[in-house]
C-alpha cells in the first residue's frame, strides 16, 4: 500500500480560481483574532496573502510582437506559499542533477504512527528532528552491516495527508549501493532490492521509541493542555508500550530505472506544500471545497468541504519550525564531504563528473529546462518574447501582520 497524501499534484495550465491567500484574506482576520499565533503563523498568513501583489512590487511586461502587456509582481519567497517554490525548485534540481549517479535509486517512506500525532504537534522541532535521527541511524546501520559500506542518501519531510490532516512521514532516495569505509571500492545493491521493509521497520521503530525515551528523560518535551495526561509517566509508559506492539509503517517504492526517472521523483516530492492552489475548487458561504485522491478506495478523486476556520487550521498544522531543515543529505552525500564523495564514487564506478555550467543558468533558462514553463513566451500570441518596460514599485496595504522578511 502506498504512504497516505502521495497521489500526484493536480497540474493545470491556467490559473487557479481560488487561492490559499483568498481564504486568508477572507477570514485570516477573523482567524487570528479568534486564535492566539505564534509570530511566524502570522508571518505565513501574510507573506502568501502579499505573494505575486501590488505589495511586493514587481515590473511590467510588454510582448516585442503583439504589444500585450501584464504585471509581473514579486513573490513572497515563503517555503509554505502554493505559489513559490517553482524556481527554488528548478535551482535545486539543477544541482542535483550533477549528484546522481549512474546506478539505480531505491525510495522508500518511514511513516510515524498517527497515534504520535497530538505529541508531534506540539513538539515539532525536536521530534521532527527525532525522525530524521532515527531514520538516518536505521539506513546507515543496514549499509553497514548488509553492504559492507556507506549509504548515501537523500531524505524528505512530509507532514500532510490528502485532507491537510497531520501524516508525518519521510521520504528517502537511496542509491543501490555503498562506498566502503576505506573507499577503496563501491559495493553495489541488487538491482530490485535493497533491504527488507519489515527489518527496517523494526529497527526504526526502536531507535525512534529510544529516541522518545531519553527526550523525556532530559525533559524536552512539552505536554500542554491536548496532552496533558502523557506527563504522567505511567500514561507516558502505556504509550511506548502499545507502540512497541505495533507495526511501523515502512513502504518500498519499486527502484528507478534511470537518473531521469529520479530527477521526475525529485520534481514531485521535495518542494511540495500541504496544497496546491489547483485543488481548491470553491471558497463560498464561509466553507473550502477541494479535492483529494482517496488512497483506501482505489486512490479515487473526490471533494472536501471544511469550513474556512477549519481549512486554516489544518494548513497551519504543516508550518514548520523557523529554520528547519526539511530536505536532508546523509551518509556519503552528506553535506561536509559530499564532493569528495561523489568525486570518488564515480572514479569507481568509471564515469567521469559531469561538465559544469562556465556560468549560472539564468532565471528563465532554469524554468525552461527543468520546470519546462517558458516565462518569457507571450501568452496572447504564444511567438513573441516578453521583456520588461518598468519597475512597479510597492504598494502599502493593510494585512494580518506588519511586513517582513519571509522564510
Amino acid at each position: 500500500m502506498s504512504p497516505a497524501g502521495e497521489a500526484p499534484a493536480t497540474t493545470s495550465s491556467h490559473p487557479p480560481r481560488w487561492e490559499v491567500a483568498d481564504v486568508f484574506r477572507l477570514f485570516g482576520e477573523n482567524y487570528c483574532r479568534v486564535h492566539p499565533l505564534p509570530w511566524h503563523h502570522r508571518r505565513v498568513m501574510h507573506d502568501i496573502e502579499v505573494c505575486r501583489t501590488a505589495s511586493l512590487g514587481g515590473h511590467l511586461e510588454q510582448c516585442d510582437s503583439c504589444g500585450y502587456q501584464r504585471p509581473a509582481y514579486n513573490s513572497c519567497r515563503n517555503r509554505h506559499c502554493p505559489k513559490c517554490g517553482s524556481l527554488e525548485k528548478a535551482r535545486w534540481l539543477d544541482q542535483q542533477q550533477a549528484e546522481l549517479l549512474p546506478v539505480g535509486y531505491f525510495h522508500l517512506v518511514f511513516t510515524l504512527p498517527h497515534e504520535l500525532n497530538p505529541l508531534i504537534l506540539v513538539n515539532k522541532k525536536v521530534l521532527l528532528h527525532l525522525l530524521f535521527q532515527a531514520v538516518s541511524q536505521t539506513l546507515l546501520d543496514f549499509g553497514r552491516t548488509h553492504l559492507g559500506g556507506q549509504l548515501g542518501f537523500l531524505a524528505v519531510l512530509h507532514t500532510w495527508d490528502q485532507t491537510l490532516g497531520p501524516h508525518f512521514h519521510l521520504h528517502c532516495l537511496v542509491p543501490a549501493g555503498a562506498l566502503s569505509f576505506d573507499h577503496s571500492c563501491w559495493m553495489a545493491a541488487r538491482d530490485n532490492f535493497l533491504f527488507h521493509v519489515t527489518a527496517l521497520s523494526r529497527v526504526f521503530r526502536g531507535k525512534f521509541l529510544e529516541g522518545l525515551q531519553q527526550l523525556l528523560a532530559d525533559d524536552c518535551l512539552l505536554f500542554p493542555a491536548q496532552t496533558a495526561s502523557l506527563a504522567k509517566r505511567e500514561s507516558f509508559s502505556s504509550l511506548i508500550q502499545s507502540l512497541r506492539k505495533k507495526d511501523w509503517n515502512v513502504y518500498a517504492k519499486k527502484p528507478f530505472s534511470s537518473p531521469e526517472k529520479v530527477l521526475d521523483y525529485l520534481g514531485r516530492y521535495t518542494h511540495r506544500v500541504a496544497i496546491s492552489n489547483h485543488r481548491i475548487r470553491s471558497v463560498a458561504n464561509g466553507q473550502v471545497t477541494f479535492t483529494y485522491r482517496d488512497r483506501k478506495n482505489g486512490n479515487t478523486l473526490k471533494s472536501i468541504s471544511l469550513e474556512a476556520e477549519e481549512f486554516i487550521r489544518r494548513f497551519l498544522l504543516h508550518v514548520l519550525p523557523n529554520g528547519f531543515m526539511r530536505i536532508r543529505h546523509f551518509g556519503f552525500l552528506a553535506n561536509r564531504w559530499k564532493k569528495q564523495n561523489l568525486s570518488r564514487c564515480r572514479q569507481l564506478l568509471g564515469v567521469s563528473a559531469p561538465l559544469a555550467h562556465p556560468d549560472p543558468k539564468s532565471v528563465l533558462e532554469l524554468m525552461r529546462e527543468v520546470a519546462a514553463v517558458d516565462l518569457s513566451r507571450c501568452p496572447r500570441c504564444q511567438h513573441g518574447t516578453l521583456v520588461m518596460t518598468q519597475i512597479l514599485p510597492t504598494v502599502a496595504v493593510s494585512l494580518l501582520v506588519p511586513r517582513m522578511d519571509s522564510s
